[in-house]
């Protein structure tokens, strides 16, 4: 399956039971509602999917088990973070037998590698897998810029044809966009400035409270691509103080919160990562509770998708 690099793909969240084992059941009735929401494709392993505290086992499991969901309805992609060039290769070459549709990469763990270093490590991947890729640029978090020079190296291999932008800097969507045109295709990965980054021109946008709120989300994506930006700025107001929980140390506990809330996910998440407690779940709560209380009624926005 060629990938559409559009719309909304939720980086959903992995699912653990009281005893610490993999919940499939609560895991397919929330990629169920991700589905039926209209989502455009399904991210795994990502920093929401616990990624790092996944056995090898586990992450095949999860993909054999999406992509049997989703049945070819959208793509499934496996997120690579490895701490060598080796291992990612192995991790892209499981996910192709599992499955996959395509790849999420991020640059080596542990060890900042330089620029060259990590071209290299992306195109090494690239040649061992014939999957499409996204390259998951953050900066923020991982310390390493995956530079608009590196890109310009890095789009020598055919199927590295994404970016996950999430710079926090919507100008580099038009520094893309006037540089590669459309041969890069942007996947806006910031909930906070998901809706300015798609009106500069990303092409879609991988999200994190969609976990719990999969219709606001979609809705919003619709909106803006129909060119009903009020009505989607008026839901995207309403979803800010919810999106914020995603921009935090502890957004994997916060969006697990959000989704008992709405009634496709658990709060488990495995250790070292604890629940919330005592203030800070509170004031997590509170926000969960205030944005539901003043859920916005959406419009028939699947009417308005294109496909």
């Amino acid at each position: 399956m060629s990938i559409n690099w559009k719309g909304v793909m939720p980086a959903v969240t992995t699912k653990f039971t009281n005893e610490d084992t993999l919940d499939l059941h609560m895991f397919e009735v929330n990629i169920k509602s991700q589905l039926e929401a209209g989502v455009h494709g399904i991210v795994l392993g990502g920093t929401l999917g616990e990624a790092s505290t996944l056995s090898d086992d586990e992450k095949r499991t999860l993909t054999k088990t999406t992509a049997q969901l989703v049945n070819n309805q959208v793509p499934v992609l496996m997120n690579i973070a490895e701490q060598t060039t080796k291992g990612a290769i192995e991790a892209a070459q499981k996910a192709e037998e599992d499955g996959a549709n395509g790849l999420m990469m991020l640059p080596p763990m542990r060890y900042k590698s330089g620029d060259r270093e990590t071209v290299e490590y992306f195109k090494a991947v690239a040649n061992n897998t014939s999957l499409p890729i996204m390259v998951y640029n953050n900066p923020v978090d991982y310390k390493i810029e995956v530079t608009l020079d590196m890109f310009e190296e890095l789009l020598k291999c055919d199927n590295i044809e994404a970016v996950k932008e999430s710079t926090r800097d919507t100008t580099n969507i038009t520094r893309i966009k006037n540089r590669f045109g459309d041969r890069l295709k942007i996947m806006t990965g910031v909930d906070t400035i998901a809706l300015e980054s798609l009106l500069m021109g990303a092409d879609g946008w991988i999200a994190g409270l969609v976990c719990a709120f999969p219709r606001e989300t979609v809705a919003i994506y619709e909106l803006q691509k129909a060119g009903r930006i009020q009505e989607a700025l008026e839901i995207y107001r309403w979803f800010l103080p919810l999106l914020e929980l995603d921009i935090n140390p502890k957004l994997v506990q916060n969006i697990k919160l959000a989704e008992v809330a709405t009634g496709i996910g658990t709060e488990n998440v495995r250790a070292p990562r604890l629940p919330l407690i005592g203030e800070e779940r509170k004031h997590v709560l509170n926000v969960i509770e205030t944005g539901l209380k003043k859920r916005p009624t959406l419009p028939n926005y699947k009417a308005l998708a294109t496909h």
